[in-house]
């Protein structure tokens, strides 16, 4: 039986428009889908200008965006040494998802989608990213894509979001 820590914290002023049934539902698809045993994930539910300013300080993109996906298992940081449960603990910890709630509504208003299928489309897409998929070419994008949209068919979104892609 897998063991998943989630962790959800959504800004109270988007609270009555977002739940955390529903994203963690999304997240466990994901993680099932992907035969995920034992992981960490933290989603966070905020505003445009923080989310801004986090694309501002890590990816030199003074925009906000719709989600950003901070992976745990990336860079240097796992080659320090730590003590054996440290280790454990950053192994299975796959990292931090931050949606901007406002950004994700008017993206979802724009394609007349639901903001719960909007938000479900953001967490797949950014806990994919945690797990190592990337849409950086074409051979990628297309198995990103694919792995995106049957994930999003368990979920029960009908809609054809394979022209989408998260940040749009």
């Amino acid at each position: 039986m897998p063991e998943w820590e989630i962790t959800i914290d959504i800004d109270e002023r988007f609270a009555p428009a977002v739940t955390e049934d529903s994203l963690t539902k999304a997240l466990q698809a994901v993680l099932t889908h992907q035969n995920v045993g034992n992981a960490g994930v933290a989603v966070v539910v905020t505003d445009n200008d923080y989310v801004q300013s986090l694309n501002r300080s890590y990816r030199g993109v003074d925009a906000p965006t719709d989600v950003l996906s901070f992976a745990s298992q990336e860079g240097d940081a796992l080659e320090a040494d730590f003590a054996p449960e440290v280790a454990e603990e950053l192994e299975r910890y796959l990292g931090d998802l931050i949606l901007a709630f406002p950004y994700a509504a008017a993206q979802a208003a724009r394609h007349n989608l639901p903001v719960e299928t909007e938000m479900h489309l953001l967490v797949v897409h950014g806990c994919l990213h945690l797990l190592g998929y990337d849409h950086d070419t074409d051979e990628a994008q297309t198995e990103m894509w694919a792995v995106q949209a049957a994930i999003l068919a368990e979920l029960g979104v009908t809609a054809d979001l394979s022209s989408r892609i998260a940040g749009e």
